[in-house]
């Protein structure tokens, strides 16, 4: 029986976009989430402190994150700039990106990577209380073992 070969394209268009993205399209989705609607532009301006790039380099990167269904463009209201605006919450690609990052770095151990991050990056008091909030609904919801999909 012979296998069928999946294109690029089409394997793009089968999942749901977030399933891998490269740490420079995060940061431009990061910002798009962050002042949507937003011109390719302002997003070079967001991202001058920590990932100084081409203009031509955050429209390449919209581009990408268009063919993956993450966001949407349409016309300014003045000149030639497009305004780009996500198509998904921030919170479900979040969690698609955090899951990927506990099996891949973690081996699909949740504690570890939430030890830390808590560690590196310490939080608030009202953080804490969400944090709390969180592990109290994840107590209720726990499983007794967990399945992991690793990739080799």
């Amino acid at each position: 029986m012979a296998k069928k070969r999946t294109t690029k394209k089409r394997a793009a268009a089968q999942s749901d976009g977030a399933d891998t993205l490269p740490p420079a399209e995060l940061d431009v989705l990061a910002a798009v989430y962050a002042e949507a609607p937003v011109t390719a532009g302002r997003i070079r301006e967001i991202m001058e402190k920590y990932r100084p790039m081409a203009h031509g380099s955050v429209v390449t990167l919209l581009t990408r994150l268009e063919a993956k269904g993450l966001v949407t463009k349409e016309k300014g209201p003045v000149g030639k700039a497009f305004l780009f605006k996500p198509l998904k919450k921030p919170e479900q690609v979040y969690k698609k990106l955090v899951k990927e990052m506990v099996d891949r770095l973690f081996n699909g151990n949740t504690g570890a990577m939430a030890v830390s991050l808590l560690e590196a990056n310490p939080p608030t008091q009202d953080e804490v209380a969400d944090i709390q909030k969180a592990l109290n609904s994840a107590k209720k919801k726990a499983k007794k073992t967990r399945t992991t999909t690793r990739r080799r």
